[in-house]
């Protein structure tokens, strides 16, 4: 199984982008796509997960900014980012929940910097 991470880039406070990961393979049933991320000596934390059903999670910082969805068809996962702001800056890193296992992308550098 393979993600393939992309949209990340630099944009100034207020800006928008949007990720997109698409999973490629022999992927098992899909349980849940989402969202890490990972800044400079911080820990890794969820950012948004959508499960197979559609429902959505978002961590507290995020919420009414950070939009996730998927195109089940494509099995790829996008992360619309609205509002940036520097705090946001961070390695994203998408991640796949299967019955075989969880995978994980390389990930893609955001910064938000003026």
């Amino acid at each position: 199984v393979q993600l393939q991470a992309s949209g990340g880039g630099l944009v100034q406070p207020g800006g928008s982008l949007r990720l997109s990961c698409a999973a490629s393979g022999s992927i098992f049933s899909i349980n849940a796509m989402g969202w890490y991320r990972q800044g400079v000596g911080k820990q890794r934390e969820l950012v948004a997960r959508i499960s197979s059903g559609g429902s959505t999670k978002y961590v507290d910082s995020v919420k009414g900014r950070f939009t996730i969805s998927r195109d089940n068809a494509k099995n790829t996962v996008y992360l619309q980012m609205n509002s940036l702001k520097p705090e946001d800056t961070a390695v994203y890193l998408c991640n796949l929940e299967t019955t075989g296992g969880a995978y994980w992308g390389r990930g893609t550098l955001v910064t938000v910097s003026s």
